[in-house]
């Protein structure tokens, strides 16, 4: 079998292509960040499931055997600071003390909140429930106008 000799060049590495190699690479180790903390939390199907642990506020959750709290997707719940934040928080407690829910995932929120639109183990839809209910908005910029109850629906 021949002896294949491979010469690396003499030529020094222009600035460029050191460079540019320190972009891709950094491209590279950041996108790789970002698959890996998003992978598991969106996981093959796309759903996360679980009993509630507890309630945070009108719109947040947290499922046992799930690391992030659930943002329902497409509810937008008075603040705890605003007018009819109780009443959404004690709703919402009403709505899935001791359910298991399932969620379908939609995003991870600034806060590292799961986004995710949740169902009932009966098929009801978390949010379509608190806006039924009077304690809670369609978030319509979010929804697209889903639950119709958005202007111009």
């Amino acid at each position: 079998m021949p002896h294949i000799k491979f010469m690396r060049s003499t030529r020094p590495n222009s600035l460029l292509s050191v460079f540019g190699r320190s972009i891709i690479t950094s491209m590279i180790v950041s996108l790789a960040i970002v698959v890996l903390s998003v992978g598991p939390v969106l996981g093959q199907t796309n759903t996360v499931s679980g009993a509630v642990r507890y309630v945070t506020d009108g719109d947040t959750f947290s499922l046992r055997g799930v690391e992030r709290p659930i943002r329902v997707w497409g509810l937008d719940a008075p603040e705890r600071n605003e007018r009819g934040a109780s009443a959404a928080t004690s709703t919402l407690r009403r709505l899935v003390a001791g359910q298991s829910l399932t969620c379908r995932v939609h995003d991870v929120d600034r806060y590292g909140r799961i986004v995710g639109q949740c169902f009932l183990a009966d098929g009801r839809d978390v949010a379509a429930q608190m806006i039924a209910a009077g304690v809670a908005r369609e978030y319509c910029y979010f929804s697209g106008g889903y639950y119709g109850t958005c202007r111009g629906n």
